[in-house]
Order: structure tokens, then C-alpha cells, then sequence
């Protein structure tokens, strides 16, 4: 059993009454499992080289990411189901952990890519901070946006970047794809502690992300409307110049949308340039993705890569 503080001061977590994250679900971790899926364990898919993220995070070398499995959030189309949803993985030790974070960058990794992490982020910053000292590359915390001033606090001074979903401005859009009304409420308060603790985004000669937010929105079929009042909402919270926006247009139908039949296709060429005109004309500066991209070709495999020591 893991000790009933994980964060060396930085907050109490009683995983036989688990309110880490903002679902707050009361679960006990330790002989069951959470909202999440977490239990009182390190589970990991995938520990490897990834070439899938925005340039400013993948480089020519590739971004050292670590898929956690189990997420707080656990979307209807989520194209890493596998992983959020079905706990494919293996248990390591936090120890482990930093080993795994260690050969990541042995193996030239832009960064130390965290997938997932919030359900365990006060085991994985204890695994950061056991090695933060021999890291030479930033440590990017890759998430859904759906963060709790608990999660927050245990990464303040261990993660460089945040790479953050914002997925929804709509409660209702967020209640009937992710069963969480209070998405936006979340989100809204989330990303700007993100940028208090990182700063304005800076970028090394080869123009790598070593500080900052990027913020990341994948637009959804016939959600553009929301989309633009997230890119409004972006505009009037932050210094434009200051923060990184990645408008996705990836979207590819998984797993069972009976229940949602309008998300049961691929995102129409007018929906998404609509979304890219209103970046534009607020002068968003980021990324936008091309044409070909909206299947499940960027989806790793979640075979145990790099988990195991050999």
C-alpha cells in the first residue's frame, strides 16, 4: 500500500477516499478503483519516443511520452479508450518511474512527456522530483484541462510545459460527451494557473517548447460554435502572444456512439476552416493541422514499450 501522503507536505491524499480530481468520488483506491480507474497503483502502457505532438513538442528527436492508464475524464470518442478506459497497462513503482523518465532521455527524447498523469500526479511527482535533478530536458504535463487545484499544486516546479485539452465551452456538450457539466467551470480555472506557473512560452534555438502553455482544442462534428467561443473565451484570458494554441482537426469516430450518432463521423472541411477563420481574425497564434489526419493513425500501441526494465 502506498503511504497515505504522496506529496512530502504538499497535500493529504487519502486514497481510501480518493477527491483528487475534480469529480471528487469519494472511491476508495486502495481495495477498488476510482472515477478514474486508478487504484493506489502506478499503471503505465506506454513509455517510448512519440512523433505525434505539435513540432514545438516533438522535434526531430521525438517526445518521450509516458501513456498512464485510467483518466478522470474518460470521453465517449476517446481514441485511447484502451488505455483511459480499459486499463491496459502494468503496475510499476515510482521508482521505476524515474528510471523509465531517465531512459526516455538517454534515448534522446525532446522531453519527458506525461500522458494522462492527474489521477496519479502525486506519485508521479514524486518519481519528477526523485530524478529532477539529472533531467536536461523539460518536463511536459499532457492533459485533459480537467484539473483540480490538487493536481496543480503537486506539479508546481517540476513541470515546464503544460500541453492542455480545452474541449468544451458548453455544459451540455461536456455533460453528454464526458459526463462533466462542470467541464468548462474546471477548465476556466485550470489553464490560467497552468500559465501563472509556467510564464510565457519559451522556445530554445531549435524552436523546442521549453516553458509555457499550449493549449490544445480538437474540433468536434457539429460543435464548431462551441469551438469559437473557446477561442473567444482564449482571447480575452491571455496574452496572446505569451501562450501557444493547437487547433486539432484529427477527430475520428471510436468505440460505441450509439448514443451520440452526430459525433459518428469525421469533421467536415467547412466546420473546421470556419474555426480556423475565427483564430485568425483574433490573431491566435499556434498550429492547425492539415488535411489526412482524421484517423486512428497517430494512436500508438499500447504494448508495454519501454515499461519493463530490461
Amino acid at each position: 500500500m502506498l503511504p497515505a501522503s504522496l506529496c512530502k507536505g504538499v497535500i493529504p491524499l487519502d486514497l481510501r477516499h480518493c477527491t483528487l480530481c475534480p469529480r471528487a468520488c469519494g472511491a476508495d483506491r486502495v481495495t477498488g478503483k476510482g472515477a478514474c480507474g486508478g487504484t493506489d497503483s502506478l499503471r503505465i502502457a506506454r513509455a517510448a519516443l512519440h512523433f505525434g505532438e505539435e513540432p514545438c513538442i516533438s522535434g526531430q528527436r521525438g517526445s518521450g511520452t509516458v501513456f498512464f492508464s485510467g483518466c478522470a475524464l474518460r470521453c465517449r470518442f476517446c481514441q485511447n479508450a484502451e488505455i483511459s478506459r480499459g486499463a491496459v497497462g502494468e503496475d510499476v513503482s515510482i521508482s521505476r518511474l524515474s528510471e523509465i523518465f531517465l531512459e526516455l532521455q538517454a534515448q534522446g527524447a525532446e522531453n519527458i512527456n506525461l500522458v494522462t498523469p492527474s489521477h496519479v500526479a502525486p506519485m508521479v511527482a514524486d518519481a519528477l522530483r526523485a530524478v529532477k535533478s539529472r533531467l536536461t530536458v523539460p518536463v511536459v504535463c499532457n492533459c485533459g484541462g480537467y484539473e483540480s487545484d490538487e493536481i496543480l499544486r503537486c506539479f508546481e516546479g517540476l513541470v515546464d510545459v503544460y500541453l492542455a485539452d480545452l474541449k468544451y465551452f458548453s455544459s451540455h456538450l461536456s455533460a453528454r460527451y464526458s459526463d462533466a457539466p462542470d467541464y468548462f467551470a474546471v477548465a476556466s480555472r485550470a489553464l490560467p494557473e497552468m500559465f501563472r506557473q509556467t510564464g510565457p512560452c519559451r522556445f530554445d534555438d531549435r524552436g523546442m517548447m521549453t516553458k509555457g502553455l499550449l493549449v490544445r482544442h480538437l474540433v468536434l462534428p457539429s460543435c464548431k460554435k462551441d469551438s469559437v467561443a473557446l477561442l473567444r473565451w482564449i482571447s480575452e484570458a491571455f496574452p496572446l502572444s505569451e501562450i501557444r494554441v493547437s487547433l486539432m482537426r484529427q477527430y475520428a469516430p471510436c468505440g460505441d456512439l450509439t448514443d451520440c450518432p452526430e459525433l459518428n463521423r469525421t469533421l467536415f472541411s467547412m466546420e473546421y476552416q470556419a474555426v480556423l477563420r475565427e483564430a485568425q481574425k483574433l490573431d491566435i497564434v499556434g498550429y492547425a493541422q492539415g488535411r489526412g489526419c482524421d484517423n486512428l493513425s497517430m494512436t500508438p500501441s499500447f504494448d508495454l514499450t519501454g515499461v519493463r526494465k530490461e
